[in-house]
Order: C-alpha cells, then sequence, then structure tokens
C-alpha cells in the first residue's frame, strides 16, 4: 500500500488517544496498552457525509438515497411491483401460529444483551427505508384476535404503508420497484454523524473544537433545530445523526456513548495538535469512531453472531466490490436480532443490583428519553446490557414487540413480526425456498429439514401449509444453527457475503484509513473500553460485553 492512499498518521506522541487517558487509567485501575497515535500528515480526503465519492469510479455506490441491492430476483406478483406472497397466509396469522413466544429461551452461547443492542445500533448505521403516505398495504387481523379484534369485527387491520421506492423503477418487466436506502451503507458511524450535511451541522459545536453538542450531564441534544425525527420534531426528544435515535432507550444509550466518544477523541486531538481548525479535528475524530465501529463490529460482534473466521480474511480494498446493503439483508436477514429480545432492559447500579427506579418492561422503553435524563442516566442500562443474556434466534419474538410495539393495541400498538412479514412481501422478496436456490443453496424438503425442533415444524406446518410459502424471515429465524454459530445456514450465508462486500467495497476501511501500526492499535480496542472511558462504569463489566459471565443471574 502507498503512503499517499493511506491517511499517514504514522509517528507516536505522548498523548494517550485510542484506548485510554491518563485520568481514566488511574481511576478504573485496569492496566491496558499504550496506544500508537495519529499525527498530522498527507491525507485522503474523507468520505463525504452522504457518501457520494468522488474518489471512487462509481461514486454513488454506497451513498445516500440509492437502490438496495438485489441479491436474489424479486417476486412481484406482476413482476413489476404488486407485492409478493399473495398466496401465503396473513402475516397476523402467521405471527398468532409460529412467532408467539411459548416461553423465554436463553440462547446457548451466553451472548449477552448487547448482541442484539449492538446489532440494532449497527444496523442504524447500515440501512434507512422509509415509508409513503399514499401506498396503503394493510396487514389483516384475523376475525376475533384477542388483543387486535376483541370485539370480533372482522374489520380490524394493521396499518403499514409501502416502502419509499426509486420513482425509475416499478416501470415495467426490465426495471421492478427498488427500494431506497436513505443513508450510506458504509459502517461509517453515520448514525452517530447523519447522513445528510444539514444534520450534521445541526449537531456540531462551531467553536473550534471539532465537538459535537450535548446537553446537561453528557445526554444528547435536544431537536431545538427541528431536524426530521422519528417520533416528531418534538424538542422534548433527542437529536442524533439518524433519526431512530429515540425508539427505545437501549439504543438511545449507544448513541450517546459514542457522541461523548468523539467528544473525547477531538478534546485529544486538539490537545496534541493546537493548530488544527474544528473541521480538521471533527474529520480526525469522526475516523476514528468509524474505525472503531468497525473493529468491534468485526472483531466482537460478528464472532459472537456467526462464530469465529466466519468471513474469509481482509485481503485490501476492491474497486469492484459494492458495499450497497442488499434487500435480503436490510428486509429480512438483519431482522434476526428480533428474536433475541428480552422482554425488560435490566438497569443495574455498580453493585449489580437495580435502580431504585427497577428495570424497565421493554414495552415502556420506547420514545420514552425523560427514563434516561430522571433515572439514572446512561450506566445503568449498558451494566444491564451486559449482564443480561439474550434470547435464542428462534422463529419467536416476545409478547412486548409482539403485540405490544409502540403502545397497546388500538392505541398506536403493532405486531413487529407481522410488520417485517409484510415489508418483505412489500419489497417482493421470494419465498423461503426460491430465496435459497437464488442463494445457491440447497432448497429444503420438509419443515423437519428446516428445524430439528418438533414445535417448529408443527408451526411452520400448521401456519403455512406447504414449505414453498414460507417467508423468508420466518424461514431464516427457523433453522437450526450452523455449529458455533448463532444462527441457521441462510442468514449466516447472507450476512457473511453483506458483511464481506461493506469491508473490501470500503475505501476508507480503517486498514486502509491509516498506517498499519496505528490499524494494529486501534484493533486493540473492544465497547467496553469505549464504555469505560465515556461513563462511570469500571471493573463491573467484563472485558468480553458481549457474552454475559457464566454465573450472571439474569
Amino acid at each position: 500500500m502507498k503512503k499517499n492512499s493511506r491517511l499517514w498518521w504514522a509517528a507516536p506522541l505522548a498523548v494517550m488517544l485510542l484506548l485510554t487517558s491518563a485520568s481514566a487509567q488511574t481511576r478504573r485501575r485496569i492496566p491496558r496498552p499504550s496506544p500508537h497515535i495519529p499525527t498530522v500528515g498527507g491525507e485522503r480526503a474523507p468520505r463525504p457525509i452522504d457518501g457520494v465519492d468522488p474518489l471512487m469510479p462509481q461514486p454513488e455506490r454506497g451513498a445516500a438515497h440509492t437502490p438496495l441491492l438485489r441479491l436474489v430476483e424479486p417476486a412481484y406478483a406482476d413482476r413489476v411491483s404488486a407485492p409478493a406472497g399473495a398466496d401465503r397466509p396473513g402475516p397476523r396469522t402467521i405471527s398468532n401460529i409460529v412467532v408467539d413466544e411459548p416461553e423465554p429461551i436463553p440462547n446457548e452461547a451466553r451472548a449477552s444483551a448487547f448482541l442484539w443492542q449492538w446489532g440494532q445500533f449497527l444496523d442504524h448505521d447500515l440501512s434507512l427505508t422509509e415509508t409513503t403516505e399514499d401506498e396503503l398495504f394493510p396487514i389483516p387481523v384475523p376475525l376475533g384476535d384477542p388483543l387486535f379484534d376483541p370485539f370480533r369485527t372482522g374489520r380490524a387491520v394493521i396499518e403499514l404503508f409501502r416502502s419509499l421506492h426509486d420513482p425509475a423503477s416499478g416501470v415495467g418487466l426490465a426495471h421492478p420497484r427498488q427500494q431506497i436506502n436513505l443513508i450510506t451503507s458504509f459502517i461509517d458511524a453515520s448514525n452517530v454523524y447523519g447522513s445528510e450535511l444539514e444534520r450534521t451541522l445541526a449537531m456540531r459545536r462551531h467553536d473550534g473544537s471539532g465537538a459535537l453538542i450535548l446537553s446537561d450531564r453528557g445526554l444528547l441534544m435536544y431537536n431545538s433545530p427541528g431536524m426530521p425525527n422519528a417520533g416528531g420534531k418534538d424538542d422534548s426528544l433527542f437529536l442524533a445523526g439518524d433519526v431512530r435515535a429515540n425508539e427505545q432507550v437501549g439504543l438511545t444509550a449507544m448513541h450517546t456513548l459514542f457522541v461523548r466518544e468523539h467528544n473525547r477523541l477531538a478534546r485529544l486531538i486538539r490537545l496534541a495538535h493546537p493548530t488544527l481548525t474544528g473541521d480538521a479535528i471533527f474529520e480526525r475524530a469522526r475516523a476514528l469512531v468509524s474505525a472503531e465501529m468497525q473493529i468491534i463490529t468485526y472483531q466482537e460482534f460478528l464472532p459472537a453472531l456467526l462464530g469465529p473466521d466466519a468471513l474469509r480474511p481482509y485481503e485490501g480494498f476492491r474497486s469492484d466490490v459494492d458495499p450497497s446493503i442488499s434487500n435480503l439483508f436490510s428486509t429480512a436477514a438483519f431482522r434476526l436480532g428480533h428474536s433475541m429480545l428480552n422482554d425488560r432492559l435490566l438497569r443495574l447500579d455498580r453493585d449489580g443490583q437495580p435502580i431504585p427506579e427497577g428495570h424497565l418492561p421493554l414495552a415502556q422503553a420506547f420514545f420514552a428519553p425523560e427514563r434516561i435524563k430522571k433515572e439514572g442516566g446512561i450506566e445503568p442500562l449498558l451494566r444491564g446490557f451486559a449482564a443480561q443474556r439474550a434470547r435464542k434466534i428462534d422463529p419467536y419474538i416476545t409478547s412486548a414487540v409482539r403485540n405490544f410495539l409502540f403502545g397497546p393495541p388500538g392505541a398506536g400498538g403493532f405486531d413487529l413480526a407481522s410488520l417485517n412479514i409484510q415489508r418483505g412481501r412489500d419489497h417482493g422478496l421470494p419465498d423461503y425456498n426460491s430465496v435459497r436456490r437464488g442463494l445457491g443453496l440447497a432448497p429444503k424438503t420438509s419443515f423437519a429439514t428446516i428445524s430439528s425442533d418438533l414445535r417448529i415444524q408443527q408451526r411452520l406446518e400448521e401456519a403455512y401449509g406447504d414449505i414453498e410459502r414460507i417467508d423468508p424471515w420466518v424461514g431464516g429465524l427457523a433453522e437450526d444453527h450452523l455449529a458455533g454459530a448463532l444462527v441457521g445456514e441462510l442468514f449466516h450465508t447472507v450476512l457473511v457475503e453483506q458483511f464481506e462486500r461493506l469491508r473490501d467495497g470500503d475505501r476508507c476501511w480503517y486498514a486502509e484509513v491509516f498506517d498499519p501500526v496505528t490499524a494494529s492499535q486501534l484493533e486493540k480496542i473492544r465497547l467496553s473500553d469505549i464504555i469505560r472511558m465515556n461513563t462511570m462504569i469500571e471493573s463491573e463489566i467484563p472485558d468480553d460485553v458481549f457474552h454475559s459471565p457464566p454465573f450472571s443471574p439474569y
């Protein structure tokens, strides 16, 4: 690799920038290696916020506001744009028969709740497909559904609108409907910084510090600029790089953590290089935070989820690789985390005991930023994620999101399983076996070949009747897990394919941006380090927060 192809930051400095600071080192009394420090040098231009990269042969690959990638041919009913799955059972029927959780089933590998929480945080760095307001695609509710049609009206529906799509698509057999990813595909911390310059500028302190704005007690800034936000433009909601930051308080805690990390790095960069402009400091800190997210994902999250060595070794940037997010990944495979959700969020003090306000039912955690402000900050939630074992990845999900997502039925409540199934049909995803065939996998020949669990076999057969009618999200969750992994063959295949392209097709991958010595020092960082350096949490969490302690009571 030539020097001018990197941000060539090589010489060490006295300031400990990447892994810790002297004050944090003294406070927590946990020795960490002294890092190699990036210096000022001849650097290549950073990727623009919106991902449109003039240094790339195809500048819009992976950029915001570009179509999701197709790994398999869509199966629209009219081969152009009409939703798929007209011959499949109704999504709420499938949810009631297959997805209804019989009892909480913890995962077999002691994966902690950080696995699904990092998955959600990461997902909001990778894809966002919003809906129209003029294409209603409602989900029928079975007559007499005890929660959604308790008065047996037969008229109840779960409201859903179709996803936004490229207006140049869906106009003929040669151009079927293609949905739009509104954010950058890269692991570039767009959930921290945004994918549109206007949003980024609204969150920055324009005082030469290169820092992002925080509110009192180191919490996220409030949405006083009135930027687009899930939940509305209300200034009682927090503002972050991604519009979904207030979706549930655990996610808000992760956003808060990484804004603090940006500001920590910005302070230390300014100390090391007092002549740098605020813009230069901001871009240095942004590059480091992006690198940290990449490293945590590939060295902690993916090995815990897919098993060690699931991805082939990195061999350098390839300009011919398209890093865009695939429709199959976004709409089916990476929604596997919904199966891991716990029905309550643990909130623990430094002694491992519940805080005075107690643990938080997941159904009460949605769009509730005041719970972070008034009920102990982010530390109790982060300790809880590290202590709590996530549920097994299977076709079951907790009632907190299957029946009470964003509120009770009739008062804004939804069924997340039904939404996932219907969204897959909206996007034209083929049935489970057709997806397997399209990816070069052998089709399943019976319900028993999908899962060795008799109860799952029976539920699939009762709901679908025919193996060729199964929705890919349901079938992928139902598969027996591969050895050493927490997922089955289909989702394993889709995730490996996606994460290899995200890495290999990114010219700003950390191993390309930083010199080898700095990159090797960055690779030592763990999510637990980010937590300890930016909170009051010390040794009460393990170094590996993606696995709960063997004897955790949770």
